[in-house]
């Protein structure tokens, strides 16, 4: 490891340096971006983004199958983000996933 992370090279090619295990590559974020964000809140912050494409969350219905202690849970999102994410399903009539025992 150097001074700028570890060495990644995505899966386009694009060799980069990460700190942290965020795996995005930063030269292929915008495009991400563009494709996640026609689903989910415009305001939704980027580290928010990164923590659901992560956890392969990519349309606003998959975070059905999840609750939202596990959202909250992500690497990068915080109160904020599931306000907006709890909003946003509201909106379509659907909701997290509710823990059962």
């Amino acid at each position: 490891m150097n001074q700028k992370g570890k060495k990644k090279t995505c899966s386009r090619g694009h060799i980069f340096y990460k700190t942290s295990t965020c795996p995005i590559c930063p030269q292929c974020w915008p495009g991400y971006r563009l494709k996640l964000q026609k689903d989910f809140p415009e305001k939704l912050s980027a580290p928010a983004l990164r923590a659901l494409h992560n956890a392969k969350i990519f349309k606003l219905s998959d975070l059905t199958k999840k609750t939202k202690e596990q959202i909250a849970d992500l690497h990068g999102m915080g109160p904020s983000g599931v306000r907006m994410l709890t909003a946003a399903l509201k909106s379509k009539k659907l909701s997290f996933k509710t823990y059962t025992k």
